[in-house]
């Protein structure tokens, strides 16, 4: 499958087929391409956390709101990403390089964060990035650090129908060539 392919094959998937679990290995895969991902200096700040097991699952569907909770149901993981703050951005001596600072941060893990997701497309697994969570409530489900900004959970699974993808911006109204 080609590039061209697996972008057109990636989009939001809010209806999961319970019946069917990814493999391990191709999970390993899908987050192996995330770990490749470009980022400032090499700092390498993002963090991924599975939950792969159905009470791990469960908890952190319940950190997403009701619309969100009802979107994933029967995907197999649920990915939650974050980074670690203050690395990407900063100097070494901890000020920042640039007037956005963690916004750095932000920028590798969303980067990392596509790079799962076309991997995942690649790989036939479809996804959902969701933003709309209780990001405190993921924390101390899961543990992850306060030194850690928790961005977005991932839900990824099986479709279980053919979603429509909505109509894109013209390009002339979004791009301005010079």
């Amino acid at each position: 499958m080609g590039l061209d392919e697996i972008i057109s094959r990636r989009v939001s998937v809010r209806h999961f087929d319970a019946s069917r679990k990814i493999p391990r290995e191709t999970l390993t895969e899908i987050l192996g391409a995330a770990s490749l991902a470009p980022s400032w200096k090499n700092s390498q700040t993002a963090r991924y956390y599975i939950a792969e097991s159905a009470g791990a699952f469960e908890k952190i569907r319940q950190c997403l709101g009701a619309r969100n909770a009802r979107n994933v149901a029967g995907a197999s993981v649920l990915a939650v990403t974050s980074f670690e703050k203050n690395i990407a951005g900063f100097d070494r001596d901890g000020r920042p390089d640039n007037e956005l600072g963690n916004g750095w941060g932000i920028y590798d893990s969303g980067i990392g964060n596509a790079f799962l997701l076309l991997k995942a497309a690649e790989l036939g697994v479809d996804s959902l990035v969701m933003g709309i969570r209780d990001s405190e409530a993921i924390r101390a489900v899961l543990d992850i650090p306060e030194s850690q900004e928790i961005l977005a959970v991932i839900a990824l699974g099986y479709r279980a129908a053919d979603p429509s993808r909505p109509p894109r911006k013209p390009l002339d109204e979004i791009i301005r060539m010079y």
